[in-house]
């Protein structure tokens, strides 16, 4: 195989690849990225066996073929080199040639017979905008469950309907819940879509440019993701997701009213002083301000009052403060919404003003201070 490339038309898509790429293997072909030759174009692929990707650039194709160069170390040394074409060989005992101006590199690389195949993508279930998948992805994605024994919290739970596109993710101690009104022009679809892929979703939605589209589909174990020209295939997840709807509240009775950045930027001084390990803040809700303080025997104490409109009893409610500035982080109104029942109760918070186009719930179980 012989095959000339842009370096950085090689260096955009190899970037891509990087996530995907299994780091610390006992299978030494996962941490290759596998490289066909053929119709004027080369193909990229790399897989950890849970999560594959399948991107391509332009090339003037001597000879066809595949092969194998480890990864990491293909991109860092296409990195250094000038901007020129580059052309690549590969030779009997599967080593790769590399020739860029005046550089001449070879790479040992492994056979391609090895390389896992990729299963092929099935038809199409819905098309998705792109910054409808990403926008979803950063309001839920925080909220993912980090202990790998809950692994059926480890990923969000996506719904697709004709008419709306749900998602959900949770910990057990919060949960974030977002749905937008789209056409995805889809029949009824559920699936557990693990963290790491939506991480490579976020990465090609930011290359696709702002008007693409995701094409989704689905076998009995995995998901397909086409954007633009590349392809990313993930496992699912099995098991069965929490049933989120008991735990969005239906009967808030009382309501707060704050500035986005200046209740985010109280809780970020306050959290100096909360334990470190529960990160846990006291809220106090009074009329016509909150007030947040926390306290460590080991570090000291602090407090700041935020004005706010609030109607209602004296409350205060703990909570974790990271878990609070997750939330206020990720939407952009200028406004959010403190929703209530008494101290025991779980919170929710929701984005707060007029034309808002879809629905962001955000619910946070208290703490015992």
């Amino acid at each position: 195989m012989e095959f000339t490339v842009s370096k950085a038309d090689l260096v955009r898509e190899l970037s891509l690849s990087q996530g995907v790429v299994e780091k610390k293997t006992t299978i030494p072909i996962l941490s290759k990225v596998l490289l066909e030759a053929g119709e004027d174009r080369v193909t990229l692929t790399a897989t950890d066996l849970e999560l594959g990707i399948r991107c391509a650039c332009p090339a003037k194709v001597k000879k066809a073929g595949a092969g194998t160069i480890p990864a990491r170390k293909l991109l860092d040394y296409v990195r250094l080199l000038p901007d020129a074409e580059l052309n690549i060989k590969f030779l009997e005992n599967h080593w790769a040639s590399l020739t860029c101006g005046r550089s001449r590199t070879r790479i040992a690389g492994m056979s391609r017979e090895s390389y896992p195949e990729l299963p092929q993508m099935p038809e199409p279930i819905a098309e998705i905008p792109v910054q409808v998948l990403s926008s979803m992805i950063a309001r839920t994605s925080f909220a993912i469950s980090m202990e790998e024994s809950r692994f059926t919290l480890n990923g969000a739970l996506l719904l697709l309907g004709p008419e709306k596109i749900t998602m959900v993710a949770t910990d057990g101690h919060r949960l974030a819940f977002v749905e937008k009104a789209v056409e995805a022009g889809s029949r009824p679809f559920r699936a557990l879509v693990p963290k790491k892929a939506m991480a490579e979703i976020v990465k090609l939605a930011d290359e696709s440019g702002p008007e693409g589209k995701a094409v989704l589909a689905g076998d009995d174990n995995h998901l397909f993701f086409q954007i633009g020209d590349r392809l990313l295939i993930t496992r699912k997840l099995t098991g069965n997701f929490p049933d989120y709807e008991r735990v969005l509240p239906k009967d808030h009775v009382h309501s707060a009213r704050l500035n986005r950045d200046e209740v985010r930027s109280a809780i970020e001084r306050v959290a100096q002083f909360a334990d470190e390990r529960s990160r846990a803040i006291r809220v106090q809700f009074t009329s016509g301000e909150v007030k947040i303080y926390s306290s460590s025997v080991e570090t000291g104490e602090s407090e700041e009052s935020v004005p706010g409109e609030y109607q209602g009893p004296e409350l205060e409610i703990g909570f974790n403060a990271q878990y609070l500035l997750d939330f206020l982080r990720a939407i952009s109104q200028s406004d959010v919404s403190f929703e209530l029942k008494d101290q025991k109760s779980a919170g929710e918070l929701r984005p707060a003003g007029e034309g808002l186009t879809d629905q962001y719930r955000y619910v946070v179980m208290p703490m015992r201070i």
